[in-house]
C-alpha cells in the first residue's frame, strides 16, 4: 500500500474553498502545494497568516513551519527564488537575496535567436527582423549597437563567453564588435580527467560518443520546421564526472579566471557569461541528478490544448522529437491518451531538466564566489536571465515555441549596489534589459531603445513602468488553410499581450509591426483570464461575458500595433 504521507496534493485557488481544503490537507500529513493567481494571497499564507476568516493564523502558521504547506504565485516556477520549494538552486536563490526578482518577466519571442537579439539590442524582432535560428542579426541591421558594444563606447571592457547570442544569428556565433577582449572560447583540453570535448558539445557516455563517430544522416522527421534534421542523440544523459566535463563547467572556470584580470584592472568592465543548461539535451553530472527523485516527478497538471483555441497556437514538439530516444511520428490529443510520451519517459525528461537547472545554478556559485573573494560582490550589477521559458508536457508540449505563459515567462532577477532587495510583481519584457543596465551604470540610455529601465521598480517594488508586455511567434499555414482563408501568403504573425489579469493573442496573415494594420488580415484570435484559468484551459476570446474585456485589449493591441510603425 502507497505510504500517503509521501504524496503530495495542489490545490488550485486559496480562498475560502481552497484554503481550507488545503489546510485540512496539511493537517493531515500531507504534503501540499497551493496554487493562486493573487500574488499578496501567496505572500501572506507564507508568512504564516490567514486572509480569510474561517482559518486561524496559528494553523496556517504551523504547517508552513512544518514545510507541509507552500504557496506559489505562478503554476511552474523552477527556481527557488519563485517559490519553487522542489528544486534545488542554492545560489540563484543566494542571488535573488541581494537582488530585485521580476515575478513576471516576458520574452519577446520564446525562440533562442530572436529573444536573444533582442535582449543584446533592447529591440524587438519586428525591428530585428530575427524571427528564426538562421537568419543574421548583422545582414538585416548592419549598424545596430549591442548591449555590450554600446558599453565599449562608455569606457568599458567587455568579454563574453558561452551561448550569448544564438550562434547562427551572429557573425562567427559570437559577434566580434560587441567585445573588445578575446571571447571565452572552450578547448577539448580544457575538459575534465582527459576526457575531451564532449562529442556534439554535449555527450561524455563512451556509447553516446559512439553516436557520433559516423556522419550523420539528415532525415525527415515530424520536426516544426517541416525540413530534414539531423537525428540527434539522447534526450538525457546521467554520468559521473566533474562538472567541467561539460561546456558550462569549463565555461565556469574560465569565467573565474577572467573575473580575477579583470579584477587587476582599473577600467570598469562588462562580462556576459551564456550557460547552455537547461536546454535540450538535458545532460548533468550525476551528482545533480542524485538531488532528486524521479518518484517525485509531478507531470504537468493539464496536458491537452485549450477549449475553442487555434490549433496554430500550438506545436508538435519537434525539437524534443529530433533526439533519438523519442517517437518520430506521435499521435497528439488523442481521446484518453492525451500524452505522446509514456510517463516515465516524462518524468525522465522533468527529472533531466531538474539536474541540469542545479548544474548551472552550481556554475553560477562559482561566479558569485569569484566575487566575493575578490571583494566586488556588492559592488556589481548582476543581471541573471533565461531566455524564454519551457513546456514540460502542459498543453501537450514540450519545449518552447508558442505564446503561453510557460514559454514565455521567464526568469529575470537583478542586483545593484545600493539598492534594497525584493520581488516585484511588476510586469517587464527582455528589451528591458538593455537600459536598466545603462541606467544603473550611469552610462546614459540610448534613445532608440525600445524598452524601458526597470530601475524605478529596483527602488521600489510597487513601482510599474509598464501596463503590459507583448511577445510574439510566427507560423506557416498549410496549403488547405491558404486556401480556406483565401490568401497568397502562408506566413501568420501571432502577438500575444500579456497584462495582469488577461492574455490577449491575434493571429495576423502576412503583417508584421512595420505594417500598417489591417482587420481583414486577421486570421485567429485568443484570451485567457489568469484570474480564473491560470492553467490556459479556455480560450474566452468569443465569450459573451468577455466581450468589453476583449474589445479592451484589442483595441489595446491596435494602439501597441500603431506605435510600432517606423515614422
Amino acid at each position: 500500500m502507497k505510504n500517503k504521507f509521501k504524496e503530495k496534493i495542489g490545490v488550485i485557488g486559496l480562498g475560502y474553498v481552497g484554503l481550507p481544503l488545503s489546510v485540512v490537507f496539511a493537517e493531515s500529513g500531507y504534503d501540499v502545494i497551493g496554487f493562486d493567481i493573487n500574488k499578496n494571497t501567496c505572500k501572506v499564507i507564507n508568512q504564516g497568516k490567514s486572509h480569510i476568516k474561517d482559518i486561524e493564523d496559528v494553523r496556517i502558521k504551523n504547517i508552513i513551519e512544518n514545510n507541509k504547506f507552500i504557496a506559489v504565485d505562478d503554476l511552474r516556477p523552477e527556481l527557488g527564488a519563485y517559490g519553487n520549494k522542489m528544486v534545488k538552486t542554492p545560489n540563484i536563490d543566494r542571488l535573488a537575496k541581494m537582488s530585485t526578482v521580476f515575478a513576471s518577466n516576458y520574452c519577446q519571442q520564446a525562440v533562442c535567436g530572436p529573444t536573444r537579439a533582442s535582449i543584446m539590442t533592447g529591440m524587438r524582432p519586428d525591428y530585428t527582423k530575427i524571427w528564426d535560428l538562421k537568419t543574421q542579426m548583422r545582414d538585416m541591421n548592419p549598424d545596430i549597437v549591442t548591449l555590450p558594444q554600446y558599453l565599449i563606447s562608455q569606457g568599458y571592457n567587455t568579454v563574453g563567453g558561452g551561448k550569448i547570442y544564438h550562434p547562427s544569428s551572429a557573425i562567427k556565433k559570437i559577434d566580434p564588435v560587441s567585445w573588445n577582449l578575446p571571447y571565452l572560447e572552450q578547448k577539448a583540453s580544457d575538459y575534465a580527467n582527459g576526457l575531451g570535448a564532449p562529442a556534439n558539445r554535449q555527450y561524455q557516455k563512451p556509447e553516446n560518443k559512439a553516436l557520433f563517430a559516423v556522419k550523420k544522416e539528415r532525415v525527415a522527421r515530424d520536426n516544426d520546421d517541416e525540413e530534414p534534421t539531423t537525428i540527434k542523440g539522447p534526450s538525457s544523459e546521467c554520468i559521473d564526472v566533474p562538472d567541467n566535463a561539460y561546456e558550462d563547467g569549463v565555461l565556469a572556470l574560465q569565467a573565474k579566471e577572467q573575473l580575477i584580470k579583470m579584477a587587476k584592472d582599473t577600467k570598469p568592465y562588462f562580462m556576459a557569461v551564456g550557460f547552455h543548461k537547461p536546454h535540450l539535451p538535458f545532460v548533468a553530472p550525476k551528482k545533480y541528478w542524485d538531488l532528486y527523485n524521479r518518484e517525485d516527478m509531478q507531470l504537468a497538471a493539464f496536458r491537452e490544448h485549450a477549449n475553442n483555441a487555434p490549433e496554430l497556437a500550438y506545436h508538435k514538439s519537434g525539437e524534443l522529437r529530433n533526439y533519438i530516444d523519442i517517437p518520430a511520428f506521435a499521435t497528439f490529443n488523442q481521446p484518453g491518451n492525451h500524452v505522446y510520451l509514456k510517463e516515465e519517459k516524462q518524468k525522465e525528461l522533468i527529472h533531466g531538466y531538474m539536474a541540469a537547472v542545479s548544474y548551472t545554478d552550481a556554475q553560477i556559485g562559482i561566479l558569485l564566489n569569484t566575487l566575493d573573494s575578490l571583494g566586488t560582490l556588492n559592488n556589481t550589477i548582476i543581471v541573471l536571465w533565461g531566455d524564454h521559458g519551457w513546456h514540460l508536457g502542459d498543453h501537450d508540449l514540450w519545449e518552447k515555441h508558442t505564446n503561453l505563459e510557460n514559454a514565455t515567462r521567464a526568469p529575470l532577477i537583478i542586483a545593484a549596489p545600493g539598492l534594497k532587495a525584493g520581488k516585484s510583481a511588476s510586469l517587464s519584457e527582455h528589451v528591458d534589459i538593455f537600459p536598466t543596465i545603462c541606467d544603473l551604470a550611469n552610462v546614459g540610455v540610448p534613445t532608440q531603445l525600445q524598452g524601458k529601465s526597470l530601475k524605478p521598480i529596483m527602488q521600489n517594488n510597487k513601482a510599474s513602468v509598464k501596463d503590459f508586455s507583448v511577445s510574439q511567434y510566427p507560423r506557416k499555414l498549410s496549403k488547405e488553410d491558404m486556401k480556406k482563408f483565401g490568401t497568397e501568403s502562408n506566413k501568420i504573425m501571432g502577438y500575444s499581450m500579456r497584462t495582469e489579469k488577461y492574455r490577449y493573442t491575434i493571429w495576423v496573415n502576412d503583417f508584421t509591426t512595420a505594417d500598417v494594420f489591417n482587420d481583414k488580415k486577421i486570421y485567429a484570435q485568443e484570451m485567457y483570464d489568469y484570474s480564473k484559468d491560470p492553467l490556459e484551459k479556455e480560450n474566452i476570446f468569443s465569450n459573451a461575458s468577455y466581450a468589453k474585456a476583449a474589445q479592451d485589449m484589442h483595441q489595446k493591441m491596435l494602439s501597441f500595433f500603431a506605435s510600432q510603425v517606423k515614422k
